[in-house]
C-alpha cells in the first residue's frame, strides 16, 4: 500500500499544500498572497488572514490534482516553524483538526529541514535521486543564510550563518529603496540582466570564519545612493540596470566566497543550494561555472521548489513516517526554531 503524505506549508505569505506518495510529488499547489506588494513587504496580520481564506481551497486542489481522497492519506505533515507565528498557527490548527477528523497521524516539520532536501524532490516520471552524503547546503532566503553540513536525512550541522540580515532580506530592502516592486530580489535579478555588474562597488563585510553579514552592504548601498542623488536627482532612473547588476554581484560574491571557503575547510564537493535566493539567475550561473571549474557536483532545485512550498514539508514528513516519528496534538508552532 502506498504511503501518501499531505504536506501543509504556511510559514510566511505562501499557502501551499502537496501530496507526496512513496517519495514522489503528485501535486504541489502554492497560493502566493498578492496583497503585500503595495506595502513593499509581508504584513503579518494580513498574511495570517489570507492563509485562513486560502488553506481549504489549496488542500482541495492538491488532492484533486493528485487524484487522491483524504482516506488515501497516511499522515499529515505541516510546518511547525520557523516563520510568522500567526501564519504558522493557521497551518498547524488546520493540520491538527484534519488529523482528528480523519484519524491520521500528525507530523511537525522544521521549515529549514525541508529546504535543505528540496533537490531530492521528484515527480512520478523522474528518476530517483541518489543521495551522496555528506554534502554542503547553501540555504539562502529572505529569512535565512546558512551553510549546512548534511550528514544524512536527520543529521546536520550549521557551520556558517548570518550574524545579522539574510541575503534575501538585503535584496528586498535595497529594492524598496530603489522603488521596485515586491518581492524585490526578483525585480533586481530581472533588471540586472541588462546592467554592468562592475560599474559600482559597495562595502563588503569582513567577517572571519564561515559566518555571513549583509547589514554593511545595505548601509553602504544606502549612503551611495544618498550621495549620488545629491548630484543627480535622476541617478536611480538613469542607472537602474547598472545599480541592480552591481548590487546583485556584490551579494552573490559574498555568498560564493564563503561557500568556497567551506569546501576548502571540509573537503566536501557535493553542493546543494536551496531557499528563495537559489532561484536567482546570477547565483545559479556562477555556481554552475565554479562547480565545473573545480569538479564540484552542484544540485540546484527546480525554481518551483526554491521558494516556500509544501512538497518539501511532505518529503520530510515521509522520512519521519518511515522512521515511525509522529507528533501528538500538544505540538505547538514556534516562530523561532533552529535545525
Amino acid at each position: 500500500m502506498s504511503i501518501c503524505i499531505l504536506g501543509i506549508e504556511s510559514s510566511c505569505d505562501d499557502t501551499s499544500a502537496s501530496i507526496l506518495c512513496d517519495g514522489r510529488v503528485l501535486s504541489n499547489v502554492i497560493n502566493t498572497q498578492q496583497i503585500h506588494a503595495k506595502y513593499g513587504g509581508v504584513v503579518p496580520e494580513l498574511a495570517s488572514r489570507a492563509h485562513q481564506q486560502n488553506i481549504i481551497p489549496v488542500v482541495k486542489e492538491a488532492l484533486l490534482i493528485a487524484n487522491k481522497e483524504l482516506s488515501d492519506i497516511s499522515a499529515i505533515a505541516f510546518t511547525k516553524g520557523p516563520g510568522l507565528l500567526g501564519s504558522l498557527l493557521v497551518g498547524s490548527s488546520f493540520a491538527k483538526a484534519l488529523s482528528v477528523a480523519i484519524s491520521k497521524p500528525l507530523i511537525g516539520v522544521n521549515h529549514l529541514h525541508g529546504h535543505i532536501f528540496t533537490h531530492f524532490l521528484r515527480n512520478k516520471k523522474e528518476q530517483d535521486f541518489k543521495a551522496k552524503f555528506p554534502y554542503l547546503c547553501l540555504l539562502v532566503s529572505g529569512g535565512h543564510t546558512q551553510i549546512i553540513r548534511v550528514n544524512n536525512y536527520t543529521d546536520f550541522d550549521v557551520i556558517g550563518t548570518t550574524i545579522d540580515d539574510a541575503a534575501g532580506e538585503a535584496f528586498d530592502k535595497c529594492a524598496k529603496v530603489l522603488g521596485l516592486g515586491y518581492p524585490g530580489g526578483v525585480q533586481i535579478d530581472k533588471l540586472a540582466k541588462n546592467g554592468n555588474s562592475d560599474r559600482f562597488k559597495f562595502g563588503k563585510p569582513k567577517i572571519t570564519g564561515l559566518d555571513y553579514s549583509f547589514s554593511g552592504i545595505k548601509t553602504s548601498f544606502l549612503y551611495f545612493l544618498r550621495d549620488e542623488l545629491k548630484k543627480n536627482n535622476d541617478f536611480i532612473k538613469d542607472n537602474l540596470n547598472d545599480i541592480c547588476a552591481s548590487l546583485q554581484s556584490e551579494i552573490i560574491d559574498v555568498l560564493i566566497e564563503k561557500l568556497i571557503k567551506a569546501v576548502k575547510m571540509t573537503g566536501i564537493t557535493e553542493i546543494s543550494v536551496s531557499g528563495g535566493v537559489s532561484a536567482n539567475s546570477y547565483l545559479r550561473t556562477k555556481l554552475s561555472e565554479i562547480g565545473k571549474d573545480n569538479n564540484w557536483n552542484i544540485y540546484l532545485p527546480e525554481k518551483i521548489y526554491a521558494t516556500d512550498n509544501a512538497a518539501m514539508v511532505a518529503l520530510i514528513g515521509y522520512f519521519y513516517y518511515l522512521d515511525g516519528k509522529t507528533d501528538n496534538l500538544n505540538i505547538s508552532p514556534q516562530a523561532r526554531i533552529v535545525l
